[in-house]
C-alpha cells in the first residue's frame, strides 16, 4: 500500500499499474493508527511496492501476506523483507483474479489493506466483496470520488451500483483525505482512506443474491432514466407500484431495501413460474 523513496530504490512508478507512491510519513502512521494491527492478526496487502507500510504492519502483526503484480517489486521486498522467515510472504499475482479465500488459515479472518490502483478499484472492490465471508476489514486507499460512491446515500449525485452494493456486504466508513502531495508521482485527484467491515450477519439479506446485482446493474444502465424504462424487461410499473414503488423514478432515489424488495419479487416470481412448469 505505501510505496515510498522510489527514486532511492531505482524503481521508476509504471502507469500501465497505476502506480502512486505513498511517501508521505504522517499519512503512513495515520493509516496505520487507523487499521490497529494487533499481533494475533493475519494481514494482507494488496499492492506493497517498496514495503513501507508493509514494514509497519510486520512490527505490529504476526502474519502478512502480500500481492504483488509488478515482478521488478519482488526482488526488493524479498530482500527487505528476508529476516521475517515464514511471516511474511509474497504473491506474484493479479489482484483481480487473486482467490483471497486461499490465504485464511485456520478459520481466522484476513484483515486486507491496500492503496488501489485508481484505474481498477471498482472492479477490485466488487471482487473483494465476494470474499467478505473471510475478511474482518478492509482499509484501503482510494480515489477521493470512489471513497464518495462507496458511503453515497439515495439521493446523492454519486450513489449507485458500488455503494449500494458495497453497503449490502459493509458497514462502509470514510476515514480521513489524503493530499496529492503525499504521492510521487504526484496524481491529479485527491485520494481518502476508507474503511470497509463485513456484516457478520447483513442487516437485509436478498433472497438471491444474483437477482439483487441484476437488478442494481440494470437499474443504474442508464442512470437518468425512470425505474419504468431501465427494469421493464424484468418487472412492469404496474408490479413496482403494487410494491410501493413509483415507476416514474430515478434509480438513484431508491434505498437498498427497495432493491431488495424489487429483486425478491422478481426472484419469486420466476420460482413460481418454473414450479408451474
Amino acid at each position: 500500500m505505501s510505496r515510498s523513496n522510489t527514486k532511492n530504490a531505482g524503481h521508476k512508478a509504471r502507469k500501465r499499474f497505476g502506480q502512486n507512491f505513498l511517501q508521505d510519513q504522517g499519512v503512513i502512521r495515520r493509516i496505520v493508527r487507523g487499521i490497529s494491527p494487533r499481533q494475533s492478526d493475519h494481514m494482507v496487502e494488496i499492492g506493497p511496492g517498496l514495503g513501507a507500510l508493509t514494514e509497519v504492519i510486520l512490527d505490529e502483526s504476526n502474519a502478512l501476506d502480500a500481492i504483488e503484480l509488478d515482478r521488478d517489486l519482488l526482488p526488493i521486498l524479498r530482500a527487505k523483507f528476508f529476516n521475517y522467515e515464514e511471516r511474511f510472504r509474497i504473491f506474484e499475482a493479479d489482484a483481480m483474479k487473486f482467490d483471497f479465500s486461499s490465504l485464511q488459515q485456520d478459520d481466522k479472518p484476513l484483515r486486507i489493506v491496500g492503496n488501489l490502483p485508481y484505474n481498477i478499484s471498482t472492479q477490485l472492490i466488487f471482487h473483494l466483496l465476494q470474499h467478505c465471508d473471510c475478511v474482518q476489514d478492509m482499509h484501503f486507499m482510494l480515489q477521493k470520488e470512489v471513497v464518495d460512491r462507496l458511503a453515497a446515500k439515495p439521493g446523492h449525485k454519486l450513489y449507485g451500483r458500488l455503494g449500494i452494493m458495497a453497503q449490502y456486504y459493509c458497514e462502509v466508513e470514510p476515514l480521513f483525505i489524503v493530499p496529492p502531495e503525499a504521492f510521487d508521482p504526484i496524481p491529479k485527484v485527491d485520494s481518502a482512506i476508507v474503511r470497509l467491515v463485513p456484516y457478520k450477519e447483513k442487516p437485509q439479506t436478498a433472497k438471491c443474491l444474483a437477482t439483487l446485482q441484476s437488478v442494481v446493474r440494470t437499474s443504474f444502465s442508464m442512470r437518468r432514466k425512470t425505474l419504468r424504462n431501465n427494469l421493464k424487461q424484468l418487472i412492469s410499473a404496474e408490479r413496482l407500484e403494487e410494491l410501493g414503488i413509483n415507476p416514474t423514478h430515478r434509480p438513484e432515489t431508491l434505498s437498498l431495501s427497495d432493491f431488495i424488495c424489487i429483486a425478491d419479487d422478481i426472484y419469486l416470481q420466476s420460482q413460481a413460474t418454473d414450479t408451474a412448469l
